[in-house]
């Protein structure tokens, strides 16, 4: 999953300030992951809404009430899957939005 990520132009993948695993398109986060087990990932709230009547994302357990911030839990290969779209869906939109922003 990381590697496949990873591979994205642009993207570059870091440890950030609390020992997660940083996926950034320039200097914008697209998402992160706690080990293995879960990603922390932000959307616009009309995605966020889609996402989570889906039953793809919950809330993020730092944000309980806040939308637009959203956790993945990862537990087989079929939420692996889901998770590197999820991921995909964040670097197309910040592509689309700041198409420099990885020059």
């Amino acid at each position: 999953m990381t590697a496949q990520v990873a591979d994205w132009d642009g993207i570059t993948a870091v440890t950030g300030e609390r020992g997660e695993w940083s996926f950034r398109l320039g200097r914008r986060e697209i998402g992160h992951l706690h080990g293995d087990r879960v990603l922390h990932i932000a959307f616009p709230k009309a995605v966020w809404h889609e996402l989570h009547d889906a039953g793809r994302i919950t809330f993020h357990p730092v944000f309980p009430d806040r939308v637009g911030w959203a956790a993945r839990a990862i537990r087989d290969e079929d939420d692996v899957r889901d998770v590197v779209a999820l991921l995909r869906t964040n670097y197309d939109r910040e592509r689309e939005r700041h198409p420099a922003s990885v020059d």
